[in-house]
């Protein structure tokens, strides 16, 4: 029995001024889904994540979160209703301690003096835990790349954005995040959309994939079949 879909997008696209970034992107997440969205610089991964959480507006199309119609919401409104967004880069306020940071991205939920969330979180992450007190500038970038997920945990998301989670990271640490994020969804019942150039590890990890090519999905189906696919592997990503 297949899965209904956590996350749907409904033929949306999005613009910038005449440059058209997205051309009727369709794509559908399940439940406790991990899926990958690959594809070269410029082929519209990044302004989809923006456009899903209201980060730049859509010129047509839905956006459905949990059968809730999401897509002219404003970003602080998505994040309530279950969409959590960590940016290319993490954006770690590296002034701040770890827990500061992980604090901030509580701050939206209408229980956000429950610590509990934050054990959760600091339980998740073994290194945060042992740097909670520390400047978040003390961290490695894998460890600065787990706060800025840690962050968005913080939210208690149905769905977690990631983009580009392995930029600028050593190939081991990008293995550990990517078997991260398949922990998070086997332990959590998180459900992932994983933005990345690294198409390989992504696929590598993840349960389906779409690849974006000019705005337009050009392909897509079950990770396996998708990193088995050399004509797809050849053609759009890379390897």
């Amino acid at each position: 029995m297949t899965a209904q879909p956590l996350l749907s997008v409904e033929e949306v696209s999005a613009s910038y001024g005449a440059v058209r970034a997205l051309d009727g992107v369709s794509l559908t997440v399940p439940a406790k889904g991990v899926c990958a969205v690959l594809g070269a610089n410029g082929a519209g991964k990044t302004t989809l994540l923006r456009t899903l959480t209201g980060l730049h507006p859509a010129t047509s199309g839905r956006v459905l979160l949990d059968g809730e119609d999401i897509t002219r919401l404003p970003a602080e409104k998505v994040i309530t209703r279950g969409l959590a967004h960590v940016p290319e880069g993490g954006g770690v306020i590296v002034e701040l301690t770890v827990e500061e940071n992980l604090r901030l991205g509580g701050l939206w939920r209408s229980d956000r003096r429950d610590k509990s969330t934050l054990n959760e979180v600091l339980e998740l992450f073994p290194p945060l835990a042992q740097r909670r007190g520390k400047s978040a500038s003390t961290l490695s970038g894998g460890e600065r790349q787990m706060l800025a997920i840690g962050r968005a945990l913080m939210a208690r998301p149905k769905v977690l954005l990631l983009d580009e989670p392995s930029l600028g990271l050593a190939p081991l640490i990008t293995e550990q995040i990517f078997t991260l994020l398949r922990d998070l969804r086997d332990r959590t019942g998180l459900t992932v959309v994983l933005v990345e150039q690294n198409a390989a590890g992504a696929l590598a990890v993840t349960d389906t994939g779409f690849v974006l090519n000019q705005g337009r999905v050009v392909a897509e189906g079950p990770s396996s079949d998708l990193l088995s696919d050399d004509r797809t592997r050849h053609a759009y990503l890379g390897f």
